[in-house]
């Protein structure tokens, strides 16, 4: 197998998350980040619009590259999409975006799924030039597998179609084996779009697990695994060098393609800038 052995590879190109509530964390991180960072702005129901926007525009004046999410299941109509794309075009923020379903069970407009919304053809009316699309190599808690592939090769035929270019971000996990499989699954199936394997950064140990639950992710066992601490002392820190070391041994370009890495950073987009900024360093 020709893997790629140093996880200084894996980590060019990072990406990041952050939510409208970390605005105030944006120019530390910043001055820990390369210039042009994608740093993606969540859309979570607590906070609005205008928030988001404000969100992103603060990424966007500090250098960084903002990646605004729309969340299908969210938007009340098309009207809602429509102005939600036209005040982040304005603020400069539209060419980038992460298009996903949401968490509502029932959705609360038109749009049931992030492909009706790339298929909509509504996108590339904004400015949008670069589509994320989730992936879920450890499943998901709502959707069986055969659908979550079906609607993968769906948005990207869409997207390939309306001349966007996608790239694939997957939920974080703690284990290896299920993301290695799953990306080579992806290839098999003939899509080719760049995937960023979801990371969770250096979090509280206790924040780190809450997360886990309640994404569905309940390898515990994993967890001690990768990030090397005792379930007995949650009061600790944890950080991604295990897990990045385990998948640079085992990537194989051949196999798995374009790779790249996308941090969860759970409240902590500066400390997790620094992580990194610092392990690149070393």
């Amino acid at each position: 197998m020709i893997a790629t052995q140093n996880p200084v590879v894996l980590l060019r190109d990072y990406s990041i998350e952050m939510t409208a509530r970390d605005i105030d964390e944006v120019p530390e991180a910043a001055s820990h980040l390369p210039a042009k960072t994608r740093v993606n702005v969540t859309f979570l129901a607590t906070e609005s619009l205008e928030q988001r926007v404000a969100g992103a525009k603060a990424v966007l004046d500090a250098g960084l590259t903002p990646v605004p999410h729309i969340a299908a299941r969210r938007l009340k109509g098309q009207s809602e999409l429509r102005k939600s794309l036209r005040v982040l075009q304005d603020a400069g923020a539209s060419k980038q975006l992460f298009v996903v379903g949401g968490d509502p069970a029932v959705p609360e407009g038109p749009y049931a799924s992030s492909f009706e919304v790339i298929e909509s053809g509504i996108l590339p009316e904004y400015g949008v030039e670069h589509v994320g699309i989730g992936g879920y190599p450890e499943g998901h808690p709502d959707i069986s597998q055969d659908v979550l592939w079906e609607e993968l090769e769906k948005k990207t035929r869409a997207l390939a179609a309306q001349g966007l270019e996608a790239n694939i971000l997957t939920q974080f996990g703690f284990d290896e084996a299920p993301i290695l499989d799953w990306i080579a699954e992806v290839r098999k199936r003939g899509i080719t779009a760049k995937i960023r394997i979801g990371v969770p950064g250096p979090a509280g140990v206790k924040r780190l697990l809450g997360f886990a639950r309640r994404f569905g992710i309940s390898s515990s066992a994993g967890i001690v695994k990768k990030y090397g601490f005792s379930l007995t002392n949650l009061m600790g820190t944890a950080g991604p060098d295990r897990l990045l070391e385990t998948l640079a041994e085992h990537l194989d370009p051949e196999v798995h393609g374009d790779v790249g890495i996308h941090f969860y950073t759970f409240g902590g987009v500066a400390a997790t800038s620094k992580w990194a900024e610092d392990y690149l360093a070393n």
